[in-house]
């Protein structure tokens, strides 16, 4: 999944932490404006990377 530019990494790792935390459905908007919803209790990693790409890669199981 690809953010906007300027995405916070920092905001978005806590938003994955709560959704993990409280077995939620975690919602994110795209850079594209889609949003996608992922069960948390379905995610098996999250990669959040440095790179220029602002890619997000997410497991499931």
């Amino acid at each position: 999944m690809e953010f906007p530019e300027g995405t916070d990494r920092e905001a978005l790792q806590r938003q994955v932490e709560e959704a993990l935390s409280a077995d939620a459905v975690l919602w994110m908007t795209d850079r594209k404006g889609r949003r996608v919803g992922v069960p948390a209790q379905r995610i098996a990693y999250v990669e959040i990377t440095n790179s220029s790409d602002r890619v997000v890669g997410f497991g499931t199981a």
